[in-house]
């Protein structure tokens, strides 16, 4: 009977589900799924010439796809969603959100002024009070300080309200005013067409400071929750790392992640470096926990970078590098993020801060130690002053590598306490190469740690 009642089951559920056919293949899918061909990827000529690091970056780099998978994961987002992996701007994980940084916005996320790039910068969302009307003016940063503002004191830059700086004056003479102030953005609608939209208003008192530039808000304590979310909507600013330079609106100056068929002004590419065009790029060279690309790993990505259709609106990461016809293929020794030669300032201090500076760089760098200053800063914080951790070492002992605590920490050496450096915070596996350290022993035994 119990047979027979889970045969007669089976068979209703067949039924059920539109089977009328009980000689049809379990699994059969009884149509054909129409899927989207990709386009082939583009063919070129292979570089068959004698450069080694050419040929390298050939066999290990042969596509765009290659790039992403065996480098972008490796020192960026492969940490299992540390660093570039979901949690911050921008997610390179796939190799459609690697695409998707092509012509996309750079340092929307700093986590700090200081740490915003000119050249990043957006054009800002524009205020106006209500009443009395006068013409809209760039925002160039705001700040929000905590706290209820005292009432009838006249404010100053660390009083508690809703601080707004401006690009131009505002055309009022009167000190303070009861206004609503209102704030604009810029949007695209569905057909196209750049509108102005007024995203969000403000009702109370301002103080007109300093030279008419500087707003600020009185928040009273039933004003806070307004004032809060005004300031949760995310308003743009025009000069985000406040240095009184308004970067979107020097004509050229703006540059995206990756820019298509210009490596030298894209911004991921600058991150790794340091600089861009000669200019230094704030923030911490990256990555932070791996180590720095090599000259075969530069070369791929600033080929592959070169070789975008900057006219293209999509672009194809299988097609071949076409290392045959890349302008970096010439000289690629001068992609190295570590320099050349055993000198200070050509070879050791790059590799100093590509190696370590993830760790020893920024505002609070560890055990004090800053290398991402300027080469005079960092020597002189270097050579011939007392470790914190051994004072009785110097950092560098020109002359004396037994001597030297930082290459002494370097090597491994059994004298000193704590982790070999520099260390992936990962896994611990990050050993300076045999030729990187040899360029520092130069340095401090041969040249006397020469600053030259």
């Amino acid at each position: 009977m119990k047979r027979s009642l889970l045969v007669s089951t089976l068979a209703a559920l067949s039924l059920a589900c539109g089977s009328s056919n009980p000689t049809t293949d379990e699994g059969t899918i009884p149509f054909e799924p129409k899927r989207p061909t990709p386009d082939a990827p583009a063919q070129v000529a292979a570089y068959t010439g004698s450069d080694a690091d050419v040929l390298a970056a050939q066999k290990t780099y042969p596509t765009g796809l290659d790039v992403h998978r065996k480098l972008v994961m490796r020192t960026c987002s492969g940490t299992n969603g540390v660093c570039h992996n979901q949690k911050e701007y921008p997610d390179l994980h796939t190799a459609a959100t690697f695409t998707a940084a092509i012509g996309a916005p750079c340092n929307v996320q700093s986590g700090s002024p200081e740490g915003v790039f000119d050249r990043c910068e957006r054009l800002g969302d524009r205020f106006r009070f209500t009443e009395p009307s006068f013409r809209e003016i760039e925002i160039g940063w705001f700040e929000l300080v905590m706290g209820e503002t005292p009432e009838n004191v006249r404010p100053d830059a660390a009083t508690p309200g809703l601080h707004l700086y401006l690009h131009d004056p505002v055309p009022v003479t009167q000190e303070r005013i009861g206004a609503t102030g209102t704030f604009i953005r810029n949007f695209v609608d569905d057909q196209g067409n750049v509108q102005a939209l007024s995203f969000a208003s403000y009702k109370t008192r301002w103080w007109i400071l300093d030279d008419r530039r500087h707003l600020f808000a009185e928040v009273s304590e039933y004003q806070r929750d307004t004032v809060e979310s005004l300031v949760a909507t995310g308003i743009v600013q025009g000069d985000q790392n406040r240095n009184g330079v308004f970067g979107a609106r020097i004509v050229g100056n703006t540059v995206p992640l990756i820019n298509p068929g210009r490596p030298e002004e894209s911004y991921l590419v600058a991150r790794l470096r340091g600089y861009m065009g000669g200019q230094p790029v704030p923030g911490t060279r990256m990555p932070l926990a791996n180590q720095p690309p090599n000259v075969q790993d530069m070369l791929a990505l600033m080929c592959l970078i070169q070789g975008l259709d900057p006219q293209a609106t999509q672009w194809n990461l299988s097609s071949a590098i076409d290392y045959n016809k890349c302008t970096y293929s010439a000289d690629p020794s001068a992609l190295s993020l570590a320099g050349t030669g055993d000198t200070w300032r050509g070879r050791v201090l790059p590799l100093l801060q590509s190696n370590c500076g993830g760790c020893h760089g920024g505002d609070s760098p560890q055990a004090g130690l800053n290398l991402l200053g300027t080469s005079d800063e960092v020597y002189s914080r270097l050579v011939l002053k007392p470790s914190l951790q051994n004072p009785a070492l110097n950092l560098i002992q020109p002359g004396s590598l037994d001597k030297s605590y930082l290459y002494l920490k370097l090597t491994g050496d059994g004298s000193i306490t704590g982790s070999r450096m520099p260390i992936n915070p990962l896994n611990g596996n990050a050993a300076l190469p045999d030729a990187d350290r040899q360029s520092i022993e130069n340095w401090i035994f041969v040249a006397g740690a020469a600053k030259n």
